[in-house]
């Protein structure tokens, strides 16, 4: 028998982000799903080595890579209407099962256990790290669209920052204070 999980997971590529936005640049949820998982191994590195949290980031990681793998069969719902009525946010939490249930049903019955957790974000202290790392890096596309003079991204930016801040998540604050605002400078201020 023939299985198609990981044909499915390399469609992430041609999955756009940020539809209802006009972009300087087009992000698809494959690149999105790696700066998450970059950015999530970063916060429990944080969470790990500068706070004494007992975290993996190695398992922060993987998760990540997979967080908006259900997008492949969903697509990507922009994120004011997702979350702004609760039967429609109900109603799409309904579809994401349905999707992940269908994308584990494409590997061999012997491999599930291992991507179950994965595609379901079951962990749910990582999937706490996965989701600021999900806001984080959709802040830092706000700063590259607003970098560009693309003022589209203005609100964004700042509802973002706002939701990363209602985390309460210290790693998060932590990899904002020092290293956020380099993802302002250009090339050349890097230094």
């Amino acid at each position: 028998m023939k299985h198609s999980f990981f044909a499915y997971i390399f469609r992430m590529r041609y999955i756009a982000r940020w539809a209802l936005m006009r972009n300087t640049r087009v992000e698809n949820v494959e690149e999105h799903s790696y700066e998450v998982a970059v950015l999530a191994h970063a916060l429990a590195v944080i969470g790990r080595d500068l706070f004494g949290k007992d975290v993996s980031p190695d398992r922060a990681a993987a998760a990540a890579l997979f967080h908006d793998a259900p997008e492949i069969i969903t697509g990507d719902l922009p994120t004011p209407i997702k979350y702004n009525n609760p039967e429609l946010k109900s109603a799409y939490g309904h579809v994401e099962t349905v999707a992940q249930e269908k994308l584990l049903s494409q590997l061999p019955e012997s491999l599930r256990g291992s991507y179950a957790p994965l595609i379901t974000q079951a962990d749910e202290a990582v999937h706490r790290y996965v989701k600021a790392a999900d806001k984080l890096a959709a802040w830092l596309k706000c700063q590259e669209e607003l970098k560009a003079g693309n003022r589209e991204f203005s609100r964004a930016a700042d509802e973002t920052l706002a939701s990363l801040h209602a985390m309460h998540l210290e790693e998060a604050d932590y990899f904002l204070e020092h290293f956020g605002e380099a993802f302002r400078l250009t090339l050349d201020d890097l230094g």
